[in-house]
């Protein structure tokens, strides 16, 4: 088999799928957080909505990845994208008659964030069933998936989720909703492919994929790496909405517009990406993209305007786009099939985690030291561990 020819006809589906589910998720990650500002002005309590959207790896990422390891992918996907229908649909409901309430919305979104879980894991673990190992392939194919969930996650949904959230508050949480309906009709649209089965006990199951990850260098030190991505990216944007609102004057229906500008970036390191790393290794691609992280915090926090935050943003996007190819093609090349679903979320448990902890974070420090303190905070650890990730190369 020719794995470029017959690409986009085998992922073209998954490719479709992510398009439209993650430009609703894109609305919903703008217009929960301004739900959130309009029920609290307390970072804290901002920031703990922010942190729900990860903390859903920490409970139950690691089972979810073991029995997606043993069930069909597609029957997975399916039902995730349609549980996660209803739950939008209840949310929508609630806030149009005036029942919302910050825990309701905390909990719709660690539902939420369950079933993406499960989604992950799988969708995942499907791509080299469909087009192979070959590293070229690989980050073509992971290049487009990032850069598609880029324009939907991060250029379209935002500016769609804030504008429809002035017009109607209910209105981009009940799109989100009917996304996740045509996601799944694109999702049985895939050719079918074996359940990988296994009748391990889910612990035995679970130690099996941790211990791939632990064991094969490359990965381990992604895994870290992606977690203090995650944990200084979180804890930095995870107060953001008030900084961009309150120090920097944006206006709330403008809000996705400005976190769109990220989208930019983002798209165009992912759709090269495989020209642009073809001279690199992962651990290469990842070093590169925690220092860029770092410059666009920095930036950021230096330069408080709302255009030069913008262009700062783009930087951001292109970082955090290089990121996930890096971490994606590797699990992919280093991991068989029967263990993939096990090593995805157990990287998401690590990177969803230390998100999670790091939204707490920054909420934390931004009550106590002022919206700015997180950006600096993120610059400084995010120079650290870039210089860190490239002493460890140099030594190995």
């Amino acid at each position: 088999m020719d794995p470029p020819a017959t690409t986009p006809g085998r992922v073209g589906p998954l490719l479709a799928s992510t398009g439209i589910s993650v430009t609703g998720d894109g609305a919903f990650l703008a217009a929960a957080p301004l739900l959130a500002a309009s029920l609290t002005r307390n970072p804290l309590a901002v920031a703990t909505v922010s942190a729900a959207f990860s903390i859903p790896w920490l409970i139950v990422g690691l089972p979810a990845g073991a029995l997606a390891d043993r069930w069909s992918r597609r029957a997975v996907m399916i039902t995730a994208d349609l549980l996660r229908a209803v739950v939008l649909t209840v949310l929508s409901v609630l806030v149009v008659t005036g029942n919302a309430t910050l825990p309701l919305l905390t909990g719709t979104i660690m539902v939420v964030g369950i079933a993406r879980c499960f989604f992950d894991a799988s969708s995942q673990a499907v791509i080299p069933l469909l087009v192979g190992r070959d590293k070229e392939t690989l980050t073509k194919v992971n290049g487009r998936y990032w850069a598609v969930d880029t324009v939907g996650r991060s250029l379209a949904g935002p500016p769609l989720g804030s504008g429809a959230y002035a017009l109607s508050a209910s209105l981009p949480f009940a799109a989100d909703a009917a996304s996740f309906v045509a996601s799944a009709a694109f999702i049985s649209r895939l050719p079918k492919t074996p359940a990988p089965g296994g009748h391990a006990p889910i612990t035995a199951a679970i130690r099996a994929g941790l211990a791939h990850l632990l064991a094969i260098p490359d990965l381990r030190t992604l895994a870290l790496s992606m977690s203090a991505y995650n944990f200084a990216y979180n804890m930095a944007m995870a107060p953001f909405v008030l900084y961009a609102t309150g120090t920097l004057h944006v206006a709330k229906g403008v809000y996705g517009v400005l976190l769109a500008v990220a989208a930019l970036g983002g798209i165009a390191a992912g759709w090269r990406a495989a020209p642009l790393t073809r001279r690199l290794n992962y651990r290469q691609m990842m070093a590169i993209a925690i220092g860029l992280q770092g410059l666009a915090w920095f930036g950021i926090a230096v330069v408080p305007n709302v255009f030069a935050v913008g262009a700062f943003l783009a930087v951001l996007g292109a970082a955090s786009t290089l990121t996930s190819v890096a971490a994606g093609s590797a699990r992919q090349a280093l991991t068989p099939d029967d263990l993939l679903g096990r090593v995805v979320t157990a990287f998401r448990l690590f990177g969803g985690g230390a998100a999670g902890v790091g939204a707490l974070t920054g909420g934390v420090i931004a009550r106590e030291a002022g919206l700015r303190a997180p950006l600096w905070t993120a610059a400084a650890m995010l120079g650290l561990a870039a210089l860190s990730l490239r002493a460890w190369r140099r030594h190995r």
